[in-house]
């Protein structure tokens, strides 16, 4: 028993001897904490991207619409892929329903009288932006697994169901990049040169 009380008094009181006296050292400069070994160029696994790998991975869609793909898409389709693949997460319509707390974000709100919740009729600044996000990002648990043409069917169900668009556009390459979203003017674009201040 005695021999027990000692090494428990005796092991905090070494530990402590320890980490001081080491501490000790680096400010004195006996040991540096600098790394002295040269990094490794290569780290031995992996292989190089094939141009084909980069090039189907390489998707992203710029607000100008450079990057949208063929095909295209209408509202009356993208109703019928939002019922069967996106309203489970976002509800029936898209919209907040009092006392149900859904696990995606609200997608309707046609208003800019009200900034909550953030919707795509109230805040996404480009149309584009849309296409790009669910094209890379939607459906939540098989991202990437719709078609280009359900894209872009799916945009233009939640751009008419946010009163941006009407019912009978058919949405393409050529015209999703002219849609004018009511949000885009209260974006402000920040051309600093390397300007420390808030814009």
């Amino acid at each position: 028993m005695k021999r027990r009380i000692t090494w428990v008094l005796v092991f905090p009181v070494s530990l402590l001897f320890f980490s001081v006296s080491s501490r000790f050292e680096v400010l004195d400069g006996q040991k540096s904490l600098t790394d002295t070994a040269k990094k490794a160029v290569k780290f031995g696994f992996g292989r190089t991207a094939t141009p084909k790998e980069i090039a189907s991975w390489d998707i992203d869609v710029r607000p100008d619409g450079k990057g949208l793909p063929a095909g295209k898409g209408d509202v009356k389709t993208g109703r019928i892929i939002y019922t069967t693949k996106c309203a489970v997460c976002h509800g029936a319509n898209g919209t907040e329903t009092p006392g149900v707390k859904l696990p995606g974000a609200a997608l309707v709100g046609d208003t800019l009288a009200k900034a909550r919740p953030k919707t795509i009729g109230n805040y996404w600044p480009y149309a584009t932006t849309l296409f790009d996000y669910i094209r890379r990002s939607m459906p939540y648990n098989l991202p990437g697994s719709l078609t280009d043409n359900e894209v872009y069917g799916l945009t233009a169900y939640l751009l008419n169901a946010n009163k941006i668009i009407k019912a009978d556009v058919v949405l393409d390459a050529q015209n999703l990049p002219q849609i004018v979203m009511p949000a885009r003017k209260l974006f402000i674009m920040d051309d600093r040169k390397g300007a420390p201040e808030i814009k």
